[in-house]
């Protein structure tokens, strides 16, 4: 979401009117609708949203890891070049050796059949000029590196054979393996307990720094938002409704959306109350309400919610809304929405 439709020429990544459609048997649907947003070099650009908001698709379509019946439209700009333009040769190249990508799920993304390091080499393969001897011993550097003991050892199994935090680990470290400026990150620790997610979000972080990277992180955890991101953009079905530094969005709320899942998250030290809830659940993709499509669950709407899908307000100069009543909503503070 930007209310100028110039990028800043500082941004590592820049996504513009992103729109990712698929055709079903009940017509065509938007899954991503004009989805908009900047990614500067050795941020953490956080997406959050309720499960079905868009989010995964938005990070497939920006790796063009979208096909038929799904097309891609809009511009993702990274260094000077249109991925949703560029030729299968040179996604090849990109995908996966400039900008890596974290999956939801590792035990699906993971190829059963082949061990870790086997699907460490194939990345070094393509993406480097390494020699079989040298892929080996970066291979065991990753997995060292991504905290996966006995290293040499493990590269021989497989992937069942790991824990669901070490398969994590493992797909961090093929992830990594071309040292990437972008990576992509799927709700990376949403099937692993409390302990190991904060093992994998803080390695993560030390990797950014450590390489260099910009991350965008897919999650529903706004406690994670909280801990590791840098800005955050706030997606409903298929949109980003709100958009800004983590520390103003979650201080002053300007939608009923973000304010609902800031009021839905328990605050420690805070005095013992019920917590709030968003009445009613996401729209079907296939009937999406028209106006804004948060209306229906919105207790600020009124005819023009229902009638016109708002603009993109400025809220300062780095908080950017899609609201009609943001005013009303910011003022309202932490009732329910």
């Amino acid at each position: 979401m930007n209310a100028s439709n110039i990028p800043p020429p500082q941004a590592a990544l820049s996504v513009r009117d992103l729109t990712t459609t698929f055709l079903t048997a009940k017509g065509r649907v938007t899954a991503v609708d004009r989805v908009s947003f900047d990614v500067l070099p050795g941020e953490v650009l956080g997406l959050v949203g309720e499960s079905g908001s868009g989010k995964s698709v938005t990070l497939r379509s920006i790796m063009r890891l979208v096909h038929a019946p799904g097309t891609i439209a809009g511009q993702v700009m990274w260094r000077g070049r249109n991925l949703v333009t560029l030729v299968d040769r040179d996604m090849r190249q990109i995908r996966g050796g400039e900008i890596g990508m974290i999956f939801q799920e590792p035990m699906t993304a993971l190829n059963p059949v082949l061990s870790i390091g086997v699907q460490i080499d194939e990345n070094l393969k393509t993406h480097t000029s390494l020699d079989r001897a040298k892929r080996l011993r970066r291979a065991i550097e990753l997995m060292e590196l991504v905290g996966i003991p006995e290293a040499r050892r493990r590269l021989d199994d497989y992937p069942h054979q790991f824990s669901g935090g070490m398969r994590q680990r493992a797909m961090i470290a093929i992830s990594l393996a071309s040292n990437p400026k972008l990576l992509l990150a799927d709700e990376p620790t949403t099937a692993l307990d409390v302990t190991i997610q904060d093992q994998i979000l803080q390695l993560i972080l030390e990797l950014k720094s450590e390489l260099g990277m910009s991350v965008v992180f897919v999650t529903h955890d706004l406690g994670v938002v909280a801990s590791i991101c840098d800005r955050m953009a706030v997606m409903y079905a298929g949109r980003i409704v709100e958009a800004g530094p983590v520390n103003a969005v979650f201080a002053e709320p300007h939608h009923a959306y973000t304010r609902g899942l800031l009021g839905s998250v328990p605050h420690a030290g805070a005095e013992r109350t019920m917590l709030l809830s968003i009445e009613g659940t996401p729209p079907s993709l296939a009937a999406i309400p028209s106006g804004c499509a948060f209306n229906p669950r919105c207790t600020f709407a009124t005819d023009i919610c229902r009638e016109a899908i708002p603009a993109v307000s400025s809220i300062g100069s780095a908080h950017l809304v899609a609201c009609h009543h943001h005013d009303r909503v910011a003022v309202a503070g932490g009732l329910r929405v």
